[in-house]
């Protein structure tokens, strides 16, 4: 066998290890992507059962223009205020930037009164949120 033929069998295991790695992280953000886009789903309909799936147990949710951080059993009983708030409401969102297992969401919440515009972040691990922070960016959506 001569040196090239025998460099590219060397060279061939270390392309298959690296386009396996890159395809896992490309599914990991997909996934991630799914995982938010259920978020805004069940949040704007107040789905506790849902939000429960998607929350880790130990989740820290806090909400930056309130100065509260929430944990899972604390935010779920907030949902039926919640559930009247955003009656007629839309939620619009897309993701910003996602790296690290963190992912960055600017969302658009058009109440029927007035619309928002926030930064959201997620951390996920195992399919689950594990911390979100929320604050405000603008007082309505118009750079959406």
């Amino acid at each position: 066998m001569n040196a090239t033929l025998r460099q590219a069998t060397n060279i061939r295991p270390v392309f298959f290890a690296t386009a396996a790695l890159l395809t896992a992280i490309v599914v990991a953000r997909a996934d991630d992507s799914a995982l938010i886009s259920r978020w805004y789903s069940a949040l704007l309909v107040a789905d506790r059962t849902e939000l429960a799936d998607l929350l880790a147990d130990d989740v820290r949710i806090k909400l930056d223009d309130l100065g509260v951080m929430q944990s899972k059993q604390e935010f779920i009983a907030s949902l039926d205020e919640w559930k009247g708030a955003v009656a007629g409401a839309q939620i619009r969102h897309r993701i910003a930037k996602s790296e690290g297992g963190v992912t960055t969401v600017i969302a658009c919440y058009d109440f029927p009164g007035n619309d928002i515009l926030m930064q959201e972040t997620f951390a996920v691990a195992d399919n689950h949120i594990t911390a979100s922070s929320q604050a405000a960016i603008a007082e309505n959506c118009d750079d959406f």
